[in-house]
């Protein structure tokens, strides 16, 4: 009976399980696409103090009470001085000029944009501006606003972008723990693979595999081409695990009924062969080679990289989440299989759509190139458009 592509995937997650952490530099997490392993915590507040959120002037209580009006300019506060050894008493009689990110001084209600005084320029120590009506609290970054000392400033599981790093960074934060970014060996060939012939054509799954492999934050440490030996094959995987120590080995065709089937015959005494309920990428293989698990793909192009995407990405590398999209045009799914069709979404009017791209054969790689996601089809339905399907984006 063949498994389901839930009860696939949870049969490669069991058989790799739970992958190692490492402690990465901010931009090597990044440039890793590392996903944090820990929730971390902010050891301090964000904005760590009141701070002023435009280029302006300070004023008190009794300085908004005083509004429209004008008032004489004091010492100016500059990103990154105390104001406290400009002010110590706090704002009183003067209005305070005050750059954009520097911290207000005590007593300051709120900040009034320079450009909305007369003059609309910063006068000199001395001379009176004339300050228009301004609410309390006006343009004041307050301390803590964004994320409290304490709380969780990004949880676990979250990929390391632009955005995490500037995050830990205003923390003070050099280093964070992520998931180790998995280590693989990819495995592809056959003896039409790669050779001199007429009959034979180029390998175009290993590049692939190791473009598939960068796009997801995986490791590509080394790559073994197979040809229809299988006592040699297992020899050059066995050398394979001694050299490089990978997380998995990761590989390419030969699975299915033929009579040139290696892997399959070399991997299936260790191991789990046959079908999922889908189309592309029915026959799938997952087994243990000297203790090291080996994810076996289908080889057809199409097929390898969907099953790359639902069962190899999610467990060694990171993938954004599935979502719900709205379908383009009626799509009809095929008997006894799930249907995962190349497709790209659109983003319009608050509406995330998606329309499948060309055929469903699992050699038509071609008609992927402008593909962004891949809609999932429930097997015998036809699924009218306007419907919603479930999208994994690639």
């Amino acid at each position: 009976m063949a498994r389901t592509p839930e009860q696939h995937a949870q049969a490669v997650e069991s058989l790799l399980g739970r992958r190692g952490t490492i402690s990465l530099g901010l931009v090597d997490a990044a440039h890793a696409q590392a996903v944090t392993a820990e929730d971390v915590i902010a050891e301090h507040p964000s904005p760590r103090f009141d701070n002023s959120q435009m280029d302006g002037y300070a004023l008190s209580i009794d300085h908004i009470n005083g509004t429209p009006g004008q008032f004489r300019v004091g010492p100016t506060v500059a990103a990154g001085t105390d104001p406290d050894q400009i002010y110590p008493d706090g704002v009183s009689a003067a209005i305070a000029p005050i750059m954009t990110g520097a911290r207000i001084p005590r007593g300051t209600a709120a900040i009034v944009p320079v450009e909305k005084c007369v003059p609309p320029t910063f006068g000199s120590e001395g001379a009176f501006v004339e300050v228009p009506a301004v609410p309390t609290g006006q343009f004041i970054r307050r301390q803590g606003s964004d994320i409290p000392a304490g709380g969780i400033v990004v949880p676990a599981g979250t990929k390391v972008t632009a955005p995490v790093v500037a995050t830990l960074a205003a923390q003070s934060i050099a280093e964070v723990e992520v998931m180790r970014p998995g280590r693989i060996v990819i495995v592809t060939g056959g003896a039409e693979i790669g050779a001199p012939g007429a009959a034979t054509i180029p390998d175009s799954n290993a590049p692939m595999l190791r473009a598939l492999a960068e796009h997801y934050g995986i490791q590509v440490v080394g790559h073994v081409s197979t040809n229809d030996d299988p006592a040699a094959l297992r020899a050059d995987l066995e050398q394979a695990i001694d050299e490089y120590q990978p997380d998995a080995l990761v590989t390419s065709g030969g699975i299915s009924a033929g009579k040139f089937e290696v892997v399959r015959q070399v991997l299936e005494p260790s191991g789990w062969f046959g079908h999922v309920a889908q189309q592309p990428g029915g026959p799938q293989g997952l087994a243990k080679l000297n203790g090291t698990p080996v994810i076996a793909l289908p080889g057809n192009p199409v097929s390898t990289w969907v099953s790359f995407r639902l069962y190899v990405a999610p467990f060694l590398g990171t993938v954004p989440p599935s979502l719900e999209a709205v379908l383009s045009e009626e799509t009809t799914g095929i008997p006894g299989r799930e249907q995962f069709r190349r497709a790209h979404l659109n983003y319009a009017d608050a509406t995330v759509s998606a329309m499948p791209i060309g055929g469903a054969a699992s050699h038509l790689i071609s008609q992927a190139v402008t593909a962004d996601c891949l809609i999932r089809i429930p097997q015998s339905t036809t699924v009218q458009a306007g419907s919603l399907v479930t999208v994994y984006p690639l």
